[in-house]
């Protein structure tokens, strides 16, 4: 039972983080110049089959640790510094082969990338041994330390976050960090700072209601289930989670077992979601999963830690997406992913207002951690950041430099364009 007390207070401690409904507060960060000289690429990655787009395809540029990620739409901007023209770049999604084409292949606009469908043969699938998926996700993260970077490094990161009401986009927030990721098998957390960051909230469409996201690139990073395990796979409490083969699948080539799992105990809300575990080394490559909030007064509680009076908030649908990438043997954090639904209920107005949140962070370079001298410029942040309104970044359109980012998906880039035209106003 103490285990069990242990546990959800630690779920409770992570969720707080994301959410409170509360009036303007500010924050600071600082900015700082990029002045590396690189080329950029831009295009889509589709279906050879029908054309449609990719999302979440990850573009790694080879011998080097850069690297990126299509957007909703399957697009994607690639940033390459000028020395680097012979390079390779391997293209890799769940349930497609991966595609490794020369840098010459690309260009600056309208680069198409093909992916062929992974089918899955019989004889590929008599390859798989484990039959116990409990034994299997017991041998996952008794290798973490095996499996996992095993010193510290310096990631660069990019962060987006936005908010919609309805359909409207009323905030927009993104952001180059830096990541002082320390090693798997070390029980010291990260340290995130803002390296240049810009951000635009619409509170006119926000009913006077000013929704500030707690944690910013934490709510991100902290999706890292091999890093931080006590918020989902807390070995301990394995015995209290149902899991179960589904059909085996590829990612970049790799023959990958995939298991369900959800929690037994549904008196509070409840993880449930799918794990993509590499066939050879048992290493947890990629997870998708979700928290059932159906009980709206538990997930409320859990949630929402301020709310104006007169309103009743609750979450609606969570989903989560960590992806991880391999250098020179060893796996680390590549991607994270949350989306939330939010409602809010006021006592006296007939129609309630739906929010819906998304925020994900994209490693695209890291290097090994040499010495803390980069602490002397940083601006570290604190787990329960808000980030601060600052529109001056849209002024800018080469505001990025060389830092590579997701490529704005046709929503977002429609909300850029309209902070840009009230800037100029």
């Amino acid at each position: 039972m103490k285990q069990l007390e242990t546990y959800l207070s630690g779920k409770t401690r992570f969720l707080l983080l994301l959410l409170s409904f509360v009036f303007v507060s500010m924050e600071s960060f600082a900015f700082q110049p990029s002045d590396i000289k690189f080329v950029e690429y831009k295009g889509e990655v589709v279906n050879a089959r029908n054309g449609k787009p990719i999302s979440s395809a990850y573009l790694a540029l080879n011998n080097s640790n850069i690297s990126t990620i299509t957007n909703a739409d399957g697009q994607f901007s690639l940033k390459v510094p000028e020395d680097l023209t012979d390079a390779t770049v391997t293209v890799s999604v769940l349930g497609f082969q991966s595609k490794t084409l020369p840098l010459d292949y690309f260009k600056s606009s309208n680069t198409v990338i093909e992916l062929e469908e992974t089918v899955q043969e019989l004889t590929e699938v008599s390859l798989y041994k484990a039959t116990n998926p409990n034994l299997l996700v017991k041998e996952m993260l008794s290798k973490k330390d095996e499996n996992y970077l095993t010193d510290q490094s310096l990631m660069t990161s990019f962060y987006r976050e936005t908010i919609k009401k309805g359909w409207n986009n009323v905030s927009l927030s993104e952001a180059v960090v830096k990541i002082s990721k320390s090693p798997y098998n070390s029980p010291k957390r990260d340290l995130v700072s803002l390296y240049k960051a810009r951000k635009s909230t619409d509170y006119d469409r926000l009913d006077t209601l000013a929704l500030k996201l707690r944690g910013g690139p934490f709510n991100t990073l902290y999706l890292d289930m091999m890093k931080y395990t006590e918020y989902v796979l807390r070995p301990e409490m394995i015995d209290s989670y149902k899991f179960e083969f589904d059909d085996p699948t590829k990612i970049n080539d790799r023959y990958t077992y995939v298991v369900n799992f959800e929690e037994s105990d549904k008196s509070d809300p409840w993880y449930y979601g799918k794990l993509f575990i590499d066939a050879e080394t048992s290493t947890l490559v990629k997870a998708d999963y979700s928290l059932n909030v159906d009980d709206r007064d538990a997930a409320a509680a859990m949630f929402v830690k301020k709310k104006p009076n007169g309103a009743k908030v609750y979450p609606t649908e969570l989903n989560y997406q960590v992806d991880y990438a391999q250098d020179n043997g060893k796996w680390h954090y590549a991607y994270g992913k949350a989306q939330m639904d939010y409602v809010v209920n006021w006592k006296r107005k007939i129609f309630n207002s739906k929010y819906k949140i998304n925020s994900e962070m994209v490693v695209t370079d890291y290097q090994e951690y040499v010495s803390d001298d980069w602490k002397k410029s940083a601006d570290l942040i604190r787990p329960n950041i808000v980030m601060v309104d600052d529109v001056s970044g849209f002024y800018d359109s080469d505001f990025w430099g060389s830092n590579n980012i997701i490529e704005p998906e046709k929503s977002i880039q429609n909300a850029i364009d309209k902070i840009k035209r009230k800037i100029e106003e």
